[in-house]
């Protein structure tokens, strides 16, 4: 279940910027949220925020092209009546919901509710039993596997277990999309890749094996692969579960300013209400199948669903010391 630039003074080195025009920088951050290029060393830093500018503004082109819908911006993913069983269990009854290009849609729920084979029938993993899933305006239901692959160039996928190749170093792993590209020179693929895990966090780690990591430092390596494949989509499954507190502070952070400064479409699946709150454009609460909710969280604290405010009061629980 998987996942360049080149110097101005180098216009005819191969590369992801070789035409005249170099792409602009990437917008500023909003005030309070740390710029994504921070932590990259000066010796990167030129090449990584040109790969960076260039994946900003194909997002942006690729979200101004989604098809408008009575003169309001189109979804670039949509779950329209989707069904989906497994045997008698159902796990998605008439599911709908929808995630604007540049929003962050979290989905909440219990365990069992269905959160995670959303997203695997968003990657084509799974196959919805009825429905329309939507992607870039397209309705993917049906696509063969060689089609599958060319939404999965579009969206990729963070997975819990980070999905890494342990048989290769950890810079090897965030090169790997650099590589199937064939345009780029191997000084700009090591300056990506060494930005690429500074901007995560993990600075320094190029020659470590996967199986050496933390659960949040494969994590944060997964991301960086996964934004060297310069995405216009990400989906976040649980990327909380199983890691402290300070370091689901630190990709909480990050997710957002991958948002804000790459203009990405994010869904995230977690069970973190502190998570959802910092992150969410809009949520869908899933129960027994159901979509019970979606909306804002404001919208969602002030329902008066009984099965939704049960679930608030449980989180908002805390234990005596």
């Amino acid at each position: 279940m998987a996942e360049s630039d080149q110097k101005p003074d180098q216009p005819d080195q191969p590369g992801a910027t070789n035409s005249s025009s170099q792409p602009a920088p990437p917008a500023a951050p909003p005030a309070g949220q740390a710029d994504l290029m921070a932590e990259v060393s000066p010796e990167a830093k030129e090449t990584v925020q040109e790969f960076m500018a260039e994946a900003a503004q194909q997002n942006e082109a690729a979200n101004e092209a989604v098809p408008d819908i009575r003169k309001q911006p189109g979804p670039y993913i949509a779950f329209e009546h989707v069904y989906k069983s497994f045997g008698s269990l159902v796990v998605l009854d008439d599911v709908s919901f929808s995630v604007l290009p540049g929003e962050t849609l979290c989905i909440l729920g219990r365990s069992g509710v269905g959160k995670s084979v959303s997203l695997q029938i968003l990657m084509g993993f799974l196959r919805a039993d009825k429905g329309r899933v939507m992607v870039a305006g397209e309705d993917i239901c049906g696509y063969s596997e060689k089609q599958m692959q060319e939404v999965r160039r579009k969206v990729t996928m963070v997975f819990q277990n980070g999905a890494l190749f342990d048989s290769i170093s950890v810079g090897e792993n965030v090169a790997f999309p650099l590589r199937e590209r064939h345009d780029l020179a191997e000084d700009q693929i090591q300056q990506i890749v060494r930005g690429m895990l500074e901007m995560v966090g993990v600075a320094g780690m190029e020659d470590v094996l996967p199986s050496d990591l933390s659960t949040g430092m494969k994590r944060s390596v997964a991301i960086a692969r996964a934004l060297a494949s310069q995405p216009e989509a990400v989906l976040y499954d649980e990327p909380t579960t199983m890691v402290d507190p300070l370091m689901g502070h630190l990709l909480g952070s990050l997710i957002a300013r991958l948002k804000t400064q790459l203009h990405l479409t994010s869904i995230v699946v977690t069970h973190d209400m502190h998570f959802a709150r910092k992150l969410a454009d809009r949520v869908v609460f899933l129960h027994q199948g159901e979509a019970r909710f979606f909306g804002t969280m404001p919208e969602m604290e002030r329902s008066d669903d009984p099965v939704l405010q049960e679930f608030l009061a449980l989180d908002a629980l805390t234990l005596p010391a």
